[in-house]
């Protein structure tokens, strides 16, 4: 029997689905789920490319009661705009639930990722980042500093942001963005430190294989959301940082503890806390008292793009290529 498959382009998931509250949530159920520990969720497939100075991921994951799952392919090839090509790319393949049938494919070039992510970093701040933030910063210059910043004003509504990047003139025109799009003052932070120690809500979004942020910079009005050390050899947070954190919680631990910021801490043996909590059991049960410095490790999860695929699959109405098979 033939059925239909629906291509949908960025152009047009632009238009379906945007980084927004009801974005927020459907990422904030995503972790929910995790916590309820029905997921099916494989370890991510991840392949390093250092020829071509480039990686591979693939995620996916079954969420009970979800009609469908989605399997995406993201990769990352950082010499892409030396041809004037994006550096990242990618796609999701959604399928029934059901029947296992292909039911949409949704050519994103990453957009799906980049939202989804930016939305786990507003659970992150809902969730974990003081009550009130007068001045949030950003260590990263790309477009995820720009859509993490966003999310974070969502739920946090700063009236000031700070920026570094390695790039001054890529940390002017970074803040110039945020300036303009969030109607905040921005600015430059001269350092990270400095950029840590004025903050109460900071998220880090670099590829960085060495730490951006130190121990001794962390104080107790403070929230980190830790982005970028999505694969084995990143990081961001000096693993002395972890241990001393009031509290440091993971998006999933089987992830962070190979690909995130737990693997350098336990590498180097400054970790001594157990089984750090995940995201998921902070949506479901509450932070409670904060307790000083909270770091939170996102390396990005399945359910995240299962999450967000079914949102945009319910959401399409007429949008799209129907082709029958």
């Amino acid at each position: 029997m033939a059925h239909d498959i629906r291509i949908v382009t960025e152009a047009e998931l632009r238009v379906v689905v945007q980084l927004d509250l009801a974005t927020v949530d459907v990422i904030e159920a995503a972790f929910a789920a995790l916590a309820r520990g029905d997921v099916v969720m494989p370890p991510i497939l991840s392949m390093a490319l250092k020829e071509a100075h480039g990686e591979v991921d693939v995620k996916t994951a079954y969420i009970p009661g979800f009609d469908s799952f989605a399997i995406k392919v993201s990769p990352g090839f950082f010499d892409n705009p030396k041809l004037g090509l994006p550096s990242l790319n990618g796609l999701m393949i959604l399928f029934s639930a059901r029947t296992g049938l292909v039911e949409a494919v949704f050519l994103d070039n990453g957009y799906l990722t980049d939202i989804r992510t930016a939305a786990a970093g507003a659970v992150a701040a809902r969730h974990m980042a003081p009550a009130e933030v007068e001045t949030a910063g950003v260590i990263g210059t790309g477009v995820q500093a720009r859509l993490q910043m966003q999310a974070a004003h969502l739920v946090r509504p700063f009236r000031r942001v700070l920026v570094w990047g390695r790039d001054a003139t890529r940390a002017e025109a970074c803040a110039a963005d945020l300036r303009a799009s969030l109607e905040v003052e921005a600015e430059v932070a001269v350092t990270p430190e400095a950029l840590v120690r004025d903050s109460q809500l900071v998220v880090t979004t670099t590829p960085a294989r060495a730490p951006m942020v130190e121990a001794d910079w962390l104080h107790d009005d403070l929230h980190i959301t830790a982005m970028g050390a999505d694969q084995p050899g990143k990081t961001e947070i000096a693993p002395a940082a972890l241990a001393a954190a009031g509290l440091y919680v993971c998006d999933r631990v089987s992830q962070c503890e190979t690909s995130g910021e737990l693997r350098g801490a336990r590498a180097a043996g400054l970790w001594t806390g157990g089984v750090p909590r995940e995201l998921g059991e902070i949506v479901a049960d509450g932070l409670g008292p904060r307790p000083g410095c909270t770091i939170c490790d996102l390396t990005g999860t399945g359910a995240q793009d299962t999450a967000i695929a079914a949102h945009v699959f319910a959401r399409l109405g007429t949008t799209g290529t129907r082709i029958r098979t």
